[in-house]
């Protein structure tokens, strides 16, 4: 027997108004920049140089190996890797000192549901990573902010001020700070975590792009319990894609973060693919030179352009003086590149590519004006 079309309703489409979604969720949006197919996309600070082909075969091989097995759940604890990323960061470290996860934004969500949640407040120097507030309201937490000094630098006698007078239940460093690429320096890591009672966590998702005399937070973990210093693989080791982040801290904090954790959270692929990478640090890093290159000959040639130009430890320079930054972004995409609109007037961010990628952008600018 065949339907009668004339008797088959259609139910009317729901939005997410119609649905029992929590009061705070009403009204926001997702996080993400625009994806589109472009020649040059210089939006979201990857880095744009392709894994190397024989990092690639190894990695390929240790996924091989790996699905051999994937009919068991992996190991729970990850500890072929825990060890890989203890031996790249150095400093003393030991497995037990690190947590990885899928990116470094799952490796804040298990500390925000560790030590935030409800009635508690987390505390960010704005602008920067517009992240960390939106996984704090996914767990029930109040964001507060802070406001950074001239070139959005963090002075360590106001910053502590300000967090001792928020008396916030966790904060956030971002060093370099995103989307600013300014640097920070350890002066306002300690001064803040003495100002508070908290959880300080230092972002260090750039590091890799920063001078290499200058000290990382690692080097603060000895004897501050309440400090974390996560990492990520998708920007200096070319491993957007995989979603591999990473923190080191004391063991204490490490055993927090597995109550909040989901069983077996990272999959035994994921597990194969990032050792097989981290055997491979010295290669997948030398791109970094390059990219350091073009970034610092991006922020001369914008200055040169007439913009303004922060000081940045990243793979990307934010640049201000940009008469309407809609319609830069535009003209650009019409280009084929993207750039990043980070929502500060005046102000667009873009990444340091490969050396072609950044004369397009630069040839375009140039072209569009100001």
């Amino acid at each position: 027997m065949t339907s009668d079309p004339a008797n088959t309703s259609i139910a009317p489409a729901i939005t997410l108004d119609d649905l029992p979604l929590r009061d705070d969720l009403r009204g926001q949006t997702p996080y993400g920049a625009p994806q589109m197919a472009v020649p040059v996309a210089l939006n979201v600070n990857e880095n744009t140089h392709p894994v190397p082909d024989e990092v690639a075969d190894d990695i390929a091989d240790a996924v091989s190996r790996a699905l051999r097995e994937v009919n068991r759940y992996p190991d729970r604890e990850f500890t072929e890797l825990r060890e890989g990323f203890a031996a790249y960061l150095g400093h003393g470290l030991v497995a037990e000192q690190i947590w990885a996860a899928n990116g470094s934004n799952e490796v804040l969500q298990h500390v925000l549901q560790a030590f935030a949640g409800p009635g508690r407040t987390a505390f960010g120097f704005a602008p920067t990573y517009s992240m960390y507030r939106l996984l704090a309201r996914g767990v029930g937490s109040a964001w507060l902010t802070g406001t950074p000094g001239p070139g959005f630098e963090l002075d360590p006698e106001d910053a502590a001020r300000q967090v001792a007078e928020a008396r916030p239940d966790i904060v956030f460093l971002c060093a370099p700070n995103n989307p600013t690429g300014t640097p920070l320096s350890l002066d306002v890591v300690e001064a803040v975590y003495e100002a508070t009672d908290g959880i300080v966590i230092v972002d260090e998702a750039y590091r890799e792009f920063a001078p290499r005399d200058e000290p990382s937070a690692l080097t603060l973990l000895d004897g501050r319990p309440r400090l974390a210093v996560s990492r990520t693989m998708s920007k200096a080791f070319a491993f957007a894609g995989a979603r591999v982040g990473y923190l080191a801290a004391d063991p204490a904090f490490v055993d927090a973060l597995r109550l909040v954790r989901l069983p077996y959270h990272l999959s035994a692929l994921t597990q194969a693919a990032a050792s097989a990478a981290l055997r491979h640090a010295d290669t997948m890093l030398r791109t970094v030179d390059e990219i350091v290159e073009q970034r610092d000959r991006m922020s001369a040639t914008l200055e040169a352009l007439g913009y303004s130009v922060y000081r940045s430890w990243s793979n990307f320079v934010l640049f201000g003086g940009v008469t309407d930054p809609s319609r830069t972004w535009a003209a650009l995409r019409d280009r084929g590149i993207l750039v990043r609109d980070v929502g500060i007037p005046g102000h667009l961010r873009v990444t340091a590519g490969t050396e072609e990628e950044t004369t397009a952008f630069l040839e375009a600018l140039a072209e569009i004006g100001n």
